[in-house]
């Protein structure tokens, strides 16, 4: 319907165009009598028709000037599908552009440092055989701030965190920025840290999480995209928790029991 109306309205418009061109114009006059004639025999009777003459001017007729940008009197459902294609392969492109340049970035030692602080732990170095760092469980807590993450832990536990950068298996770490601490006889709150307070931990794994699916649909437009995503995890074993007085456990013994005698029946004679 958009087209037979842009066509017609088109129509209309050269139309009066040319109309107004041939009304501007005087016609061509005809040619004077003192031309040479031509002698036409058709049944045995003589005709003279004029030849036809140069005409002093040449009629032109101008052409419709078009529109400076061209018009889309119709939209299609696979343009738009094509340039959602297009945008998608571009953002994954500079997705994978982005990785690969940081992929190949070289570190300076003193950067290291910083970006690890930034995220919230210190590289202290490799784990030697010898080093006893794993001890029994303690009766302490701490709450602390790993990256935009948060996590309540004690002696031996294990968390899994984002993937940690710079680091490898079997590294000691320093999770130095500690929000509070605690134990069964006092409580400790940063604001918002506590400087003095240090969680030892080991870097047991690199691993990848569970496949996570996205999904993205548009009704009535053939679109459909489907994704999956892995995202990158480190685990940590709690080693110790420094900067607060630990009660002592006390040692817990066998209970003794109490012998208890089974009374005794004695025979009486009738």
């Amino acid at each position: 319907m958009a087209n037979r109306r842009c066509l017609r309205t088109l129509t209309l418009t050269l139309t009066r165009h040319d109309s107004a061109v041939f009304s501007s114009t005087p016609f061509l006059q005809p040619p004077p009598s003192s031309s040479p004639l031509k002698t036409v025999n058709h049944h045995h009777h003589l005709h003279t028709l004029p030849l036809p003459s140069k005409p002093s001017h040449i009629l032109r007729i101008p052409q419709p000037t078009w529109p400076p940008h061209p018009r889309h009197f119709s939209s299609h459902s696979g343009d738009d599908e094509d340039e959602e294609e297009d945008d998608d392969e571009e953002m994954g492109e500079s997705s994978d552009s982005e990785k690969v340049s940081a992929s190949n970035r070289v570190y300076s030692a003193e950067d290291k440092e910083r970006e690890a602080a930034a995220i919230g732990y210190k590289v202290v170095g490799p784990l030697h055989p010898s080093d006893r760092v794993f001890k029994p469980y303690e009766p302490v807590f701490a709450v602390v701030q790993i990256g935009s993450h948060q996590f309540k832990v004690s002696n031996g536990d294990c968390i899994y965190t984002e993937r940690l950068k710079f680091c490898e298996v079997n590294d000691k770490l320093i999770l130095n920025r500690v929000l509070l601490i605690g134990s069964s006889s006092q409580t400790i709150v940063g604001r918002p840290t506590l400087p003095d307070v240090a969680v030892h931990a080991v870097v047991e794994e690199h691993a990848l999480d569970a496949k996570v699916i996205i999904f993205k649909k548009k009704r009535r437009k053939n679109y459909r995209r489907t994704k999956g995503h892995r995202q990158e995890l480190t685990r940590l074993r709690i080693t110790d928790i420094q900067g607060i007085e630990k009660p002592e456990v006390p040692e817990v013994g066998k209970s003794e029991k109490a012998a208890l005698k089974k009374p005794q029946k004695v025979a009486v004679a009738a």
